[in-house]
């Protein structure tokens, strides 16, 4: 059974196999239309969390391939309240023939997938996320139409999306810088995981409380929401912290020439990321919102369909 809950499980060629297929998926999708890769395939959609682009992106998937999605709300399921998590993952086993989950706790879509007889797909958690990270490297590989020896940098939390866009740029070969406020940094485990990583790719890993040390000579400039999910009642002390770790058009000065933007949205902005920046010509943060869709398209065919 194979599931798909971080970058680090997977090698190098088996993302960039997926990378390959999302390309190709994409392409067909806009000349003509996709096959029926997943005829009579059904996904539940789990989600404790509200959202706009993981519900859409991946029910448009299933319906692009061929296939059905069903959305569970938090209220109709409640993981580990109403009932066990590993009786929800077995019930839901012998409905669907895929699972994706949107979780607060990691451990959560651990514990689905460790009781589930069909795969299952991280759709978000405070560990990780996965999904965005396929989503990300497809735009950068787009853009630059390679990933090895750029440099990616994150400015910002060192939350869940920094976590797998360092696993995905250890994995795939672009330098990876993050700066973020002391006392913000990334998780030491997570850390470590990518070093592991990083000393068969041999690429370079840099941390660092100063955005400008980031962002010098990257090709990829990332941030993300200063306050997630959960975290409402830090948002003035977060807000006052994170002000010097701005995306704004004079640290994207700092960067390379043809740096791109990106943002998983949504986007609070005048705080992370101004309207300069966010709706100027380095940005790709829509195009990159698109790509969920074609992303995970990959992903679903990779565990429903393998070619």
């Amino acid at each position: 059974m194979r599931h798909f809950l971080s970058l680090a499980d997977f090698s190098a060629a088996e993302l960039r196999s997926m990378l390959n297929l999302a390309i190709r998926l994409k392409d067909e999708w806009r000349h003509g239309g996709n096959e029926a890769l997943l005829a009579k395939k059904t996904m539940a959609m789990v989600f404790q969390k509200p959202s706009l682009r993981t519900r859409v992106s991946f029910d448009m998937a299933m319906r692009h391939l061929g296939g059905d999605a069903l959305y569970l709300s938090p209220n109709e399921i409640g993981l580990g309240q109403r009932e066990s998590i590993a009786d929800i993952s077995r019930v839901l086993s012998g409905y669907v023939d895929v699972v994706m989950a949107r979780v607060f706790a990691h451990e959560h879509v651990v514990e689905l997938a460790r009781h589930s007889a069909v795969p299952v797909i991280n759709g978000l958690s405070d560990f990780n996320h996965p999904c965005q990270a396929m989503a990300d490297m497809l735009t950068v590989l787009e853009r630059f139409g390679q990933l090895e020896g750029l440099r990616v940098a994150f400015v910002g939390d060192g939350n869940n999306v920094a976590i797998s866009l360092m696993f995905a740029c250890a994995r795939l070969g672009a330098n990876f810088a993050i700066a973020t406020p002391a006392g913000y940094e990334l998780p030491a485990k997570a850390v470590a995981m990518a070093e592991d990583i990083a000393q068969e790719s041999g690429i370079r890993l840099t941390q660092t409380t100063t955005p400008a040390e980031a962002v010098e000579g990257a090709q990829v400039i990332y941030t993300d929401t200063w306050v997630s999910m959960g975290q409402e009642e830090e948002a003035n002390e977060r807000e006052r912290i994170f002000e010097p770790f701005q995306v704004n058009q004079r640290l994207v000065g700092q960067a390379d020439a043809n740096v791109i933007v990106m943002h998983c949205l949504p986007a609070h902005r005048g705080q992370e990321i101004t309207d300069e920046v966010a709706d100027g010509p380095h940005s790709v943060i829509f195009a990159q919102a698109e790509n969920r869709l074609h992303a995970q398209k990959a992903i679903l065919v990779d565990l429903l369909n393998p070619q």
